[in-house]
């Protein structure tokens, strides 16, 4: 019998790191992945989350059950949601240091294991249009990411005191010889912040960077 693939116990320097600064590498990954702009607490953002997850579980689920899986399957758990964050071009313009949550762009994502490839990704998202009547299907896209060299840590707390943890990782890396290379960063969430309190949040923070 197969053994089910779980990302915790197989990626932990991936997924799990400590909750002080580290440099990795992070080699190229599938996602399925859906944009979107505005505050994180308007409704459209978790309705995108939503659709999200409804593909990943149609995908989880259909390849289990087929007759003649796809090549290279394996059973797995399905993937973290992460998040790619920023603010818009008109914010930038203007940039004064402080950030108005309305004017987030981000693109929110949901890794694939290795079997799928984007002509399975659109079969099951013919799949998932059948059963789920939700027009922001029709937004998510398949997309193959390579961060390559980065810096992450694990931010333990609410969201709005990440910037403490980004502190930490910029003079870390600078300390060891590296540069951010943008302030554009990525967010994997380790918590359902629907149900854990916000000072038990687990969140990974991880941003790209070069020697300096």
């Amino acid at each position: 019998m197969q053994v089910k693939y779980e990302w915790r116990k197989k990626e932990k320097s991936i997924y799990l790191p400590k909750n002080i600064p580290e440099i990795i590498d992070i080699p190229q990954f599938n996602f399925i992945t859906i944009q979107g702009e505005g505050s994180p607490a308007e409704g459209i953002f978790t309705d995108n989350i939503g659709a999200l997850y409804s593909l990943a579980y149609t995908i989880k689920m259909t390849a289990k059950k087929m007759n003649v899986p796809p090549k290279g399957y394996f059973d797995f758990t399905v993937y973290p949601l992460e998040g790619i964050w920023d603010i818009n071009d008109q914010a930038k313009a203007c940039f004064d240091g402080t950030i108005d949550k309305d004017d987030f762009v981000y693109k929110l994502m949901i890794r694939q294991p290795e079997f799928v490839n984007e002509k399975f990704f659109l079969q099951m998202l013919a799949i998932a249009k059948q059963n789920k009547k939700n027009p922001l299907l029709d937004q998510i896209s398949y997309q193959c990411f390579t961060e390559g060299l980065c810096l992450q840590m694990l931010h333990l707390g609410p969201f709005e005191e990440e910037p403490a943890s980004f502190e930490k990782m910029e003079q870390f890396a600078k300390e060891q010889g590296y540069r951010r290379i943008s302030k554009v960063h990525r967010e994997i969430y380790l918590s359902d912040a629907r149900k854990v309190v916000p000072e038990k949040l687990k969140t990974v923070l991880r941003f790209q960077n070069k020697k300096s």
